[in-house]
């Protein structure tokens, strides 16, 4: 049985993951360690219940008194860290909490298993990052594992940061770490602000639908099912000190995309009385796309080669853009409760009260 820490378990690609593992490995013990910051949602993993095999604890990475109790009590085998602020719009207006959080809450969680690990070969130290790292690409080529880095937007530079803080201390402390660097996820619990949920939400309550531009950048799109699938293979089978490129093969134009969407959203309520009568429009939805004033720093595409983890590891993506993107039009038609309490604010007093009612069990235990 191992003892796993899993930072930013609440957000997006963390619940998915803690999801995943709960199924692939039930006697492993999983803590997870969220903030619960604004894109924190504790409702997305209400299907999980406290016990020998998982535990929430709310806290903050920066927090190197509370990780270290941690540590000690469940002697960790392994920390799958992502734990991190990652909107570029929101690092854009307020870079500060990007910085403590990506960069000195990375520090804290390296120096507190560091303490306890030293260069223990039996332990994993994986951090996950973005391939926002390697800035812009042009019409051609791919990000690789050696392409050099060259951020573009605060919360670029302060993943970029982390990502060279891990690197440190595996080269001067032999520090078990590995890395990973992936491509615009989407699927299941993303918060409403990303584009891919953003567009399907507007876009089935008939509100406008902005494109940044001319709509031309090109993203690589990971479902994040088979980034969850990656990131155990790594954290099983990945070399010490190594990087791992990870990518869905999946490019899209951000305007393609938001059609993509609209085709199908206008496709499935068309053929399904009870939902268009719940989200009614006329028209093509497309007729709701209108541009924006592009945002500073926008890099214009994203490419991921994932040779490397393909060769290594033997993973490869399993879902197509189409059936990814079909999955994820379809979880928000079925989860209309999930994201309508996050775009009220409700999912704040849930998480409120679901965690004082754990401390509260906690105390009288």
């Amino acid at each position: 049985m191992r003892k796993i820490l899993i930072t930013g378990g609440a957000g997006f690609i963390g619940s998915n993951f803690v999801l995943y593992m709960r199924k692939r490995y039930p006697s492993d013990r999983i803590i997870v360690f969220d903030k619960l910051t604004y894109a924190g949602n504790l409702e997305n993993l209400k299907s999980l219940s406290s016990g020998p095999e998982y535990l929430f604890i709310k806290g903050d990475i920066k927090d190197f008194e509370i990780l270290d109790r941690i540590f000690g009590k469940e002697e960790i085998d392994a920390i799958v860290n992502f734990a991190a602020e990652s909107h570029v719009d929101r690092s854009i207006l307020g870079p500060k909490a990007f910085i403590e959080t990506n960069v000195l809450g990375t520090f804290a969680l390296l120096e507190v298993a560091r303490k306890h690990w030293g260069a223990s070969k039996d332990k994993r130290f994986l951090h996950v990052s973005t391939d926002e790292v390697y800035g812009s690409l042009g019409d051609t080529g791919y990000f690789t594992e050696a392409t050099p880095y060259s951020p573009n937007s605060p919360y670029a530079a302060s993943k970029a940061s982390s990502d060279h803080l891990v690197r440190a201390y595996f080269h001067t402390y032999g520090l078990p770490v590995v890395t990973t660097n992936c491509s615009n996820n989407y699927g299941p619990y993303q918060f409403p602000e990303k584009l891919m949920p953003l567009m399907i939400i507007n876009a089935l309550k008939g509100k406008n639908l902005p494109v940044y531009g001319d709509g031309q950048n090109v993203r690589d799109w990971l479902y994040v099912e088979d980034h969850c699938r990656a990131i155990d293979m790594v954290l099983d089978k990945g070399r010490g000190g190594e990087t791992y490129n990870i990518g869905g093969k999946n490019e899209k134009k951000n305007i393609d995309l938001v059609n993509e969407v609209c085709s199908i959203i206008d496709e499935r309520l068309s053929a399904d009385k009870g939902l268009s009568a719940r989200y009614p429009f006329k028209g093509s939805r497309k007729g709701l796309i209108h541009f924006v004033k592009d945002r500073p720093g926008h890099d214009r595409r994203y490419a991921i080669d994932c040779a490397k983890i393909e060769k290594e590891l033997g993973w490869r993506p399993e879902h197509s853009f189409e059936a990814g993107i079909r999955k994820t039009i379809d979880w928000y038609l079925e989860n209309p409760g999930w994201w309508e309490r996050i775009i009220s604010g409700e999912y704040r007093d849930y998480y409120e009260t679901q965690y004082k009612e754990r401390l509260v069990e906690k105390r009288s235990e």
